[in-house]
């Protein structure tokens, strides 16, 4: 099965601000106990969304202005602490497609890459820029352009880094290395006849 060639995202925005977001403010652990990644989704960044009686915070997230964003955008150091593949899976199924940060957490940004979700970053200035616009303008939508590398939005346009293996893989649709084992099956199936020892 092809898996999509992703060239660029396009949506609204949620800015979710400050530096060292880690994995279990993304999803607590607590919420891990499940056989599937299904259902995560609803619990994204749930301590933080919710006060000690269950009451929504004023968490951008939870703002009716921010309803249907599909891409977060935050500071620095973005998914770090927990190596857990259920961060940026939470991220996923509550709908977003992309994250724009500072600056990402290695694994963070591996596991997210390896769903599809194209993790870009920013400047310092630009990020402001960014979110800056997006809370003035919350119906704007940006886009992701993975091809030339920009952000575009209503002011204009930001030039965004990614590693660029990450970013080919993500265009040229290779991004799942599990999907890429099945699609090659009768290969792996000929080098493992091959072997004497298996």
């Amino acid at each position: 099965m092809a898996l999509e060639k992703i060239t660029s995202r396009t949506g609204r925005a949620v800015p979710i601000t400050g530096d060292d977001i880690d994995t279990d403010r993304i999803i607590p652990a607590r919420f891990m106990k499940c056989i599937t990644f299904d259902g995560l989704g609803e619990f994204l960044f749930n301590d933080v969304r919710m006060d000690s009686d269950g009451n929504d915070t004023d968490h951008n997230l939870n703002k009716p202005e921010f309803q249907g964003s599909s891409i977060i955008i935050s500071g620095n150091n973005f998914g770090c602490g927990s190596s857990r593949e259920h961060a940026p899976q939470a991220i996923a199924k509550a709908g977003f497609e992309a994250v724009i940060a500072e600056g990402f957490a290695e694994i963070f940004f591996g596991n997210s890459t390896q769903l599809g979700l194209p993790c870009v970053s920013l400047s310092h200035e630009d990020r402001l820029k960014l979110s800056k616009s997006v809370e003035e303008d919350s119906r704007q939508e940006i886009s992701i352009d993975l091809e030339n590398q920009v952000v575009l939005y209503a002011d204009g346009k930001l030039p965004f880094t990614m590693r660029s293996s990450s970013r080919q893989a993500l265009m040229e649709g290779n991004w799942d290395p599990i999907q890429e084992l099945i699609d090659n099956k009768p290969k792996v199936d000929a080098i493992a006849g091959s072997l004497s020892y298996i």
